[in-house]
């Protein structure tokens, strides 16, 4: 009987989202209470954090730009690594080349040219994929929570424009990068990197799948702080579904702070 608890924690522990950072960042990094939101207090380095727990496949684990910090060159870094945050000694001054120099780790810097280009390499708008999932091999990311921008009548008609007509960059406040593994027949994995809802391909190869894998978020330079984003696989939660139906009736989120509603609900629906 003592096997078979184990064995049922162990299956939902590979089974549940990473939504919260590791204990264990870097020197210049403060979490907030729920380890949801990094900040980079000073300098531009020493801010690398990590996932709580591995992730499993085809999880992605996601994060929304909330500040930026003038006056640095460089942007947030993602990635995965192998080494488990609490068996290093001394966390690396940056992931790149710090961390990928100690192995077993792949990490991917975004820059702003990872926005949406338009088809044929015209000017003109081009609509946000209407599909409900992602599919990336067996993996299914669901997009509802993969892009950071308001929604046709919902929020804010101006966030809505700047990411139809592709002017948001992909290292702009509100933009939402997101990393996750897919495994190969082979029994390896590829990472891929997911930008405001779109794959950016295999950006490293033949990953080590049958061990645990962390992602890796470097609140770099000019990204001053990050918030996880999660991401919900099954059927949506009560909460989820109270804030779909709340979304559907406001003209814009600052309407929310004068519903009454409790404190949390409105920081649900205001920050989704």
């Amino acid at each position: 009987r003592t096997r078979l608890k184990i064995a049922a924690r162990a299956m939902a522990a590979r089974g549940r989202p990473a939504a919260r950072f590791h204990a264990v960042h870097g020197a210049n990094v403060r979490l907030d209470a729920s380890r949801t939101r990094a900040t980079r207090v000073r300098s531009f380095a020493h801010g690398l954090c990590f996932s709580q727990e591995p992730l499993p496949p085809g999880h992605v684990f996601l994060v929304e730009i909330e500040e930026k910090e003038l006056g640095w060159c460089g942007h947030l870094r993602v990635g995965l690594t192998a080494h488990d945050p609490q068996s290093l000694e001394a966390v690396p001054e940056y992931s790149l080349p710090d961390l990928v120099n100690m192995g077993d780790t792949w990490v991917f810097a975004i820059t702003r040219s990872h926005n949406r280009a338009a088809p044929g390499g015209g000017d003109e708008a081009r609509d946000p994929p209407s599909d409900p999932l992602l599919a990336l091999r067996r993996a299914r990311i669901p997009c509802d929570t993969l892009v950071g921008r308001s929604r046709p009548g919902r929020y804010s008609h101006i966030l809505d424009e700047l990411y139809r007509l592709n002017v948001l960059p992909a290292t702009a406040r509100r933009s939402r990068i997101g990393v996750l593994y897919v495994p190969r027949p082979d029994g390896t994995a590829d990472m891929h990197i997911i930008i405001n809802g779109e794959d950016m391909g295999a950006c490293a190869r033949h990953l080590p799948a049958a061990r645990p894998l962390y992602a890796v978020v470097d609140v770099f330079a000019s990204t001053k702080s990050v918030r996880v984003i999660p991401v919900e696989y099954g059927f949506p939660s009560l909460q989820t579904l109270c804030r779909m139906v709340i979304q559907q009736h406001i003209v814009h989120r600052l309407a929310i702070e004068g519903l009454d509603l409790p404190p949390p609900l409105k920081n649900f629906c205001q920050h989704e």
